[in-house]
């Protein structure tokens, strides 16, 4: 068994899900933990302080031997864009300053691993990973952290099928 780290950057939520898996059976995943860390700074650099501290308090707590996050996507407003990529940063420097290796997903990946269609909104990959996951619908309140539970478990069966096929 292994606990996986899933992980929706983002610079005013970050969502993470905690989840363990079992590489001999493809069906053996399950829920650990998830959260969002709501940074309080007002400017940039406080706030991707923040996330980098909570998540490095996150990979202390819960030592996951594998890190999913999500790519950018193609943002009309390259300011928004450019801030994701701040706070993916972040996130990327917490992880392997922990020796944690960095897997990456695009948006259209998660949610078809999730969903099985890759337009999937908020709504339709919360109700699928509480239904893949066995949770009740009220645990998960937040949509960032849904989303980077469907970040794990689509790295969950992407490293799957890449031990199938080898």
């Amino acid at each position: 068994m292994m606990v996986i780290c899933g992980i929706d950057p983002g610079t005013r939520a970050t969502g993470y899900g905690m989840l363990k898996v079992n590489s001999a059976s493809a069906s053996s995943i399950a829920y650990v933990s998830h959260g969002t860390i709501r940074p309080k700074s007002t400017d940039l650099v406080g706030r991707l302080k923040e996330i980098f501290l909570g998540l490095s308090d996150v990979f202390r707590s819960y030592r996951p031997a594998e890190v999913a996050i999500e790519t950018s996507f193609h943002a009309v407003n390259a300011q928004s864009a450019l801030k994701l990529g701040h706070a993916r940063g972040a996130i990327i420097l917490a992880a392997t300053l922990m020796d944690i290796p960095v897997f990456e997903y695009t948006p259209t990946e998660v949610k078809k691993a999730t969903c099985g269609y890759g337009r999937a909104d908020k709504e339709q990959i919360y109700s699928m990973i509480t239904t893949i996951l066995h949770l009740p619908k009220d645990l998960i309140s937040s949509r960032d952290a849904s989303d980077a539970l469907a970040i794990g478990v689509c790295h969950s069966s992407c490293r799957r099928f890449k031990e199938l096929t080898q």
